[in-house]
């Protein structure tokens, strides 16, 4: 059987590329877009079109959704598979996604239950997974010297998402917002941009408190109004509008791109300026700490041969999920279960639905749980220690790529279009 793979450099593009040749398909590569991030919908859909008439593909596979994809896929009668591992998404608004040959994966179970309607029997539900195998031959290599460089009491790796911040960039006025630390200036305005009203700041800061009391629950989208939405969209000249979707695309866009990055950057800062005051917290970013005195900053780490070493040698490995990913599981989360790490995460409601809490990882819904439970595991290692083992247990026995793709596999030859 053969497929063609489209590629962007998805940091699971490897992985998964890998698995689907050892379940024995030829795979053909097309990374057109890896080399080149200005490609248009016409010449992707140009080379994919040159794939299928070339080729007996049994479908054109993808990570994340692309309409010109599918678009093509529809028209010369190729299953479109594509598998969903961020949040937000915009592209999945396009009409595209109603086509009849798609094969659509989202690893959000709230995500699936908004989008799956549009396209009944098409659109399916596939949690993300880890690759066990690769970790291993990092983590059972490491020394005494990488123990002692990457391990911490807490430790997080990811963005501060300040750089990525798009809201704050729309800030017309110098002075910082209400959910601000005092002190800390706004970024400077985009040029041409609106102005963002005080009423629609009070909003918005108000919204963002009250969102970061909740777990399990996001309710910034359902909260907006009509007029915050047009003068958030209005702000910002590069607001997407698109010219081919479906549903309330605004909407979308101000809840996760925008309020949410902002609520991101909020929960993180405010998160690990926190622990810092009671542990030794170690944070790996590329993104601009300045913001956390206490906290001990130690820069970017190399997904593939350092972010293991430090989920491995860290005693607590922090986790907090973005709120546009509203119910699922993110891919850190199965990552650093499967390099054998200790798991503390903020609760998302699917968490139970693959993990015991309190025997393979552990949760917290309020930061005064955070502190105690951060207090809690460090003084008793034992228990912390058969916790993280029983994680990468049970991640290595049921969450690894070859699982999951051979879950997909198997919706695939049953759902039609795709010979077994």
């Amino acid at each position: 059987m053969e497929i063609l793979f489209y590629r962007y450099n998805s940091i699971c593009e490897p992985d998964i590329l890998k698995v689907f040749e050892s379940f024995g398909l030829t795979v053909h590569t097309e990374e057109l877009e890896i080399y080149n991030k200005k490609v248009t919908p016409r010449e992707c859909a140009g080379k994919v079109a040159g794939w299928i008439m070339e080729k007996p593909l049994a479908f054109v596979f993808s990570v994340n959704f692309f309409p010109a994809i599918s678009y093509t896929c529809e028209r010369l009668k190729v299953p479109y598979v594509c598998w969903s591992v961020d949040s937000p998404v915009p592209e999945l608004f396009s009409n595209a996604i109603k086509n009849s040959f798609n094969r659509i994966f989202l690893f959000d179970k709230a995500q699936y239950a908004f989008f799956s309607p549009l396209n009944p029997g098409c659109i399916h539900y596939l949690p993300l997974a880890t690759n066990v195998k690769r970790w291993e031959e990092v983590v059972l290599g490491m020394t005494d010297e990488d123990y002692g460089r990457y391990g911490a009491d807490v430790s997080f790796v990811g963005s501060l998402y300040t750089e990525k911040c798009r809201y704050d960039a729309l800030l017309a006025s110098r002075q910082p917002l209400a959910c601000q630390e005092p002190g800390r200036a706004s970024a400077p305005p985009v040029p041409g941009a609106g102005p963002i009203s005080p009423h629609t700041r009070g909003f918005v800061d108000g919204l963002i408190e009250a969102q970061l009391k909740v777990f399990g629950c996001n309710f910034i989208a359902e909260s907006l109004t009509e007029e915050v939405i047009r003068e958030i969209a209005a702000a910002d000249p590069a607001f997407y509008k698109g010219t081919d979707t479906c549903g309330d695309t605004d909407r979308y866009l101000v809840a996760h791109q925008y309020i949410g990055m902002k609520l991101a950057a909020v929960e993180r800062e405010r998160t690990l300026n926190l622990l810092s005051k009671h542990f030794h917290v170690s944070l790996y970013t590329r993104s601009d700490a300045s913001s956390l005195p206490n906290v001990h900053c130690k820069g970017g780490v190399s997904t593939l041969t350092e972010m293991p070493k430090v989920f491995q040698a860290s005693k607590i490995n922090l986790n907090m999920t973005m709120r546009p990913i509203e119910t699922g599981l993110s891919l850190r989360i199965w990552d650093i279960l499967g390099c054998g790490g200790f798991l503390l995460t903020n609760y998302q409601t699917e968490i139970p639905d693959y993990f015991e809490i309190g025997k393979e990882l552990e949760t917290y819904e309020s930061m005064e749980e955070l502190v105690q439970k951060v207090q809690y595991y460090l003084t008793h290692e034992e228990e912390r220690m058969e916790i993280a083992i029983r994680g990468y247990e049970k991640v290595a026995k049921y969450h690894t790529y070859e699982v999951r793709l051979a879950q997909m596999i198997k919706t695939l030859t049953q759902s039609g279009n795709v010979a077994g």
